[in-house]
């Protein structure tokens, strides 16, 4: 489930750089969010 809220959070940044559709830093914010839940996912598996 955290890989998919992942890559639907990188799609909408990528869309949104594509279209220059700009609000600001929210994109940006949206990347970094997408980039967090990956490394926790990362960090969870190798513990399991």
């Amino acid at each position: 489930m955290l890989w998919t809220v992942a890559i639907i959070l990188i799609v909408l940044w990528v869309l949104g750089l594509l279209s220059s559709y700009t609000l600001g830093g929210f994109l940006h914010i949206l990347l970094i969010i997408a980039l967090i839940v990956i490394v926790v996912g990362v960090i969870q598996g190798r513990r399991v």
